[in-house]
């Protein structure tokens, strides 16, 4: 029913897609709690947790053939780790931001009032359902929908693999260290910088309270990899 149908234009501007059916879209934007009130008034609305359900699995293929041809040095381990940082709820919540998809759901009136356009459960939900309707919509092309989702993700991609945390440099240095007693290798946080949601942390690597490496990194983890790394440097 027309009424009930989000304006979907601007949205298919941002993705560079124009859906032939719109059926799927529609659906792909439909949360439960809508449908639900649509039922109590007699009316009855498709919703997107099917299509969430492909959706996750179309996600995943993809994400994983593009790791795997991009990062041929790496094990099945690293690469397993790589797509389980990209492919989670928080990821997929903040990707769904950057293309406003919560300001097209249809949601049911208490859900839209308790925040949910912004709820990062249902924002990967929606961003999942609507991989699936693209990939729906075109023919059950992957690559078609690949050219939506690589521009997207494909940045939390390479910048996950250029953090550091890919290879643990902190072990590595530690192995270094210990081949000789009494040596004492510590991390210190010496400042952070940026807002709280792009927060910038500095540690430094110190061996004996010297110097020897400076790393910096969006979490105190990342931070003391990068520093490790710079140590190595060091020693090598």
């Amino acid at each position: 029913m027309e009424e009930y149908t989000p304006n979907i234009i601007a949205l298919e501007k941002t993705i560079g897609y124009s859906f032939k059916n719109k059926y799927y879209i529609n659906t792909a934007l439909t949360h439960s709690s809508f449908a639900n009130e649509m039922k109590n008034k007699k009316i009855e609305v498709d919703y997107n947790e099917r299509l969430e359900f492909l959706g996750d699995s179309v996600l995943s293929i993809i994400v994983s053939e593009h790791i795997f041809a991009d990062n041929q040095k790496f094990p099945e381990g690293e690469l397993t780790r790589i797509r389980a940082t990209v492919v989670c709820e928080k990821t997929l919540a903040k990707l769904a931001r950057g293309i406003n998809l919560g300001e097209y759901l249809r949601l049911g009136r208490g859900e839209a009032l308790g925040g949910g356009r912004d709820r990062a459960s249902i924002l990967a939900d929606a961003f999942e359902a609507l991989l699936a309707a693209i990939y729906l919509d075109s023919g059950n092309d992957k690559e078609q929908t690949a050219k939506v989702l690589m521009p997207l993700i494909g940045p939390e991609i390479q910048g996950y693999v250029s953090s550091g945390m890919m290879i643990d440099y902190k072990t590595e240095l530690q192995q270094i260290i210990q081949q000789a007693d009494g040596e004492k290798l510590e991390y210190v946080l010496v400042g952070s910088r940026g807002p709280d949601h792009e927060k910038i942390f500095d540690v430094e690597a110190r061996l004996n309270s010297n110097l020897i490496g400076k790393g910096s990194g969006h979490s105190k983890r990342a931070a003391e990899q990068n520093a490790a790394k710079e140590a190595l440097e060091y020693f090598k």
